[in-house]
């Protein structure tokens, strides 16, 4: 019932991905900083991975560089349809698939499951089982990689302030995607997870070899036992 008064996110992503040439920061084939960063610290040592909402598969491809055997989805099919060309191009072998992440349902398989951008696109009461779902997928002691919304980047890409989950429901928008503060982000997480590492992304240029926005947090989180 609370779907019903909001576009699909399909109907947004679809269009969204059709013009490859459009200068959108993360169309590039770049991994995030804060990826890189965890794998060259030797917290992320290879495994199995999963991707939510991997767009053109630029994290998952650098994953299964690094040793991963990766499964990644996301809800445009013409996403999906570039990230195979580009595994293709790299002979790698990547499981690619258009779902939704409420259609999956894996039991503890995962070392690692990353999440660049998804959870702030989601609506507030879909939050519960994308975590839920989460927390079933990966293994005890396992990690969380996700990058989102922070507040305070209003006109630079990102939200300006933090919206009540209720004026989300109320003007039947979240306004291209909601913020979060750290300690939204500790309440959402805290009881499931150990937060590793919470900040600000690094700003990356574009001659740089990753991708990188201050205008969201790059965090880590490891599963309770």
């Amino acid at each position: 019932m609370l779907d019903a008064d909001f576009r699909s996110a399909k109907q947004f992503w679809e269009p969204f991905y059709e013009n490859r040439d459009r200068p959108i920061p993360f169309f590039p084939n770049k991994p995030d900083e804060n990826l890189v960063a965890s794998v060259d610290a030797g917290l992320l040592s290879g495994g199995r991975a999963l991707e939510l909402g991997c767009g053109p598969g630029r994290n998952a491809l650098y994953l299964t560089r690094q040793g991963y055997q990766v499964d990644a989805y996301d809800l445009s099919e013409t996403a999906i349809a570039w990230a195979k060309e580009r595994a293709a191009e790299e002979q790698l072998d990547v499981h690619f698939e258009c779902r939704s992440v409420f259609e999956l349902a894996p039991q503890e398989e995962y070392d690692l499951v990353y999440d660049s951008g998804c959870l702030h696109h989601l609506l507030p009461h879909q939050r519960i089982p994308y975590i839920e779902m989460i927390q079933h997928a990966l293994k005890p002691g396992a990690y969380f990689g996700m990058t989102c919304f922070a507040p305070g980047f209003g006109g630079q890409g990102g939200p300006e302030h933090v919206m009540d989950d209720w004026d989300v429901y109320r003007e039947k928008s979240m306004r291209g995607g909601l913020a979060f503060t750290e300690e939204k982000l500790r309440y959402l997480l805290e009881d499931t997870f150990e937060c590793v590492e919470l900040r600000p992304m690094k700003a990356m240029g574009q001659e740089e070899a990753y991708f990188g926005l201050p205008i969201l947090w790059a965090t880590l989180w490891r599963k309770k036992q």
